[in-house]
């Protein structure tokens, strides 16, 4: 069964019977480029969608901007899921890429963290031409794009995780990091519960690292954020539901993050089901908390337009 809204809501809305599906439409002058090729690996042209403020908000100067990483298991998922967090981005002055990334099905780890770093470097090299300042791009994503946007974001520089990188002039580092109940541990007993269940043959991680944690256990634990943190970590923001399984790894990831001196924040949003940043009323202060952590967080560098 595919990943989306629609899918989604037919699951929740018994327990849950006031949510609304998120739409894009959000009363605010925003801009949407679809369809932009962003990497070709192999025969598979990766594309993105670029949600942009309206011209009277670029015209003020260069703007901070997100690559939006979908969940689905690692398996399943589509761009357009983040469409609706990305519109309202966009409607609080932030330039948002949904994006398309390689599911296990087509390649296995690190494959899709390989195509958000192109990602980040494709935003990063087309930055002037969109009004976005290429020092201040963050990456987010939810569910498993939320721990594929942290290990994104926590790898910065590591040419394991970006093998395209080698001999490019563009950065694929990301200044700031948002986790939306993704995990950040893999290794834990609390994530092997769900993610190593032998009655799931495979399960979901195991399909994505080609086998159980007894197989593959360095895969397992090279993928988890919580490993990479260092005082050169950027600032993350954590925004969780209220379904504990999905934040397994944070505490411990935030109080290595505290010891090193990076900028963390969590969010919680009381009585929510995981996949809540895809339904009103979860999606605007979702959207609220990336924007308001964004702006403090990677504020301005670049000369403001005169």
């Amino acid at each position: 069964m595919p990943y989306n809204a629609a899918t989604t809501y037919a699951k929740l809305v018994k327990a849950y019977p006031f949510i609304k599906i998120a739409g894009t439409r959000t009363g605010a002058e925003t801009i949407t480029i679809s369809g932009i090729g962003y990497a070709r690996p192999g025969q598979h042209l990766l594309q993105l969608d670029l949600h942009l403020p309206g011209q009277a908000t670029r015209n003020q100067g260069p703007l901070a901007a997100v690559v939006l990483v979908h969940g689905g298991g690692w398996r399943s998922g589509e761009r357009s899921n983040m469409a609706p967090l990305a519109a309202r981005l966009a409607s609080r002055g932030i330039a948002a890429a949904v994006i398309d990334y390689r599911l296990a099905d087509e390649a296995r780890y690190p494959a899709a963290i390989h195509d958000v770093k192109a990602a980040l470097r494709w935003l990063r090299a087309n930055s002037a031409a969109h009004g976005i300042d290429p020092q201040r791009i963050a990456v987010a994503g939810g569910s498993a794009g939320g721990q594929i946007a942290s290990l994104a974001g926590v790898t910065n520089g590591t040419p394991k995780f970006d093998p395209d990188g080698e001999g490019s002039p563009v950065s694929s580092a990301a200044q700031a990091v948002i986790n939306i109940d993704g995990l950040s541990d893999f290794t834990s007993p609390a994530a092997r519960a769900n993610e190593d269940d032998p009655k799931k043959k495979p399960s979901a991680a195991g399909f994505w690292f080609g086998g159980s944690y007894a197989e593959t256990a360095g895969l397992w634990r090279e993928a988890s954020p919580t490993f990479y943190v260092n005082r050169h970590t950027p600032p993350m923001l954590f925004i969780g539901s209220a379904q504990p399984r999905f934040a397994v790894g944070r505490d411990e990831m935030i109080e290595k993050m505290s010891a090193a001196g990076v900028a963390t924040q969590v969010v919680m949003l009381p009585d929510s089901p995981h996949s809540f940043w895809l339904f009103e009323p979860w999606i605007d202060p979702t959207a609220d908390a990336i924007a308001a952590f964004l702006h403090t967080h990677i504020p301005t560098t670049t000369r403001q337009a005169p």
